[in-house]
């Protein structure tokens, strides 16, 4: 099992979920706002405290899937939330050693 985490532009949600409803066995996604800010390649140099008090709007999402779907989710995400621009966001795929269905016990793969 894995676990995805992207950070997006608030303006590329809803090409990101349809994109992401078209393949199959994925189970949910769960989405967040935030604010942040990267190590952004500039031209010239900002003071830190201006960089530290900069943040940007971001929308993070999560998926929780099966390592069947990652490869396509990833892609998915990768092109529905690309614009060509600095910033686009970022994407990371992290292992998952258990799941638990609260509602009935199912573990691993069957809860997700």
């Amino acid at each position: 099992m894995k676990h995805i985490i992207a950070y997006i532009k608030p303006h590329k949600l809803d090409a990101v979920t349809q994109a992401l409803h078209k393949i199959e066995n994925v189970t949910g996604m769960s989405v967040m706002e935030i604010k942040g800010f990267g190590r952004g390649r500039q031209k010239e140099e900002v003071p830190l405290e201006e960089q530290l008090s900069d943040f940007v709007r971001h929308l993070k999402i999560e998926i929780f899937c099966r390592n069947t779907v990652v490869e396509e989710i990833v892609e998915a995400i990768e092109k529905a939330a690309h614009t060509g621009l600095r910033g686009d966001g970022k994407i990371y795929v992290c292992q998952v050693q258990n799941a638990i269905r609260i509602s009935s016990g199912e573990r691993g793969e069957a809860a997700v």
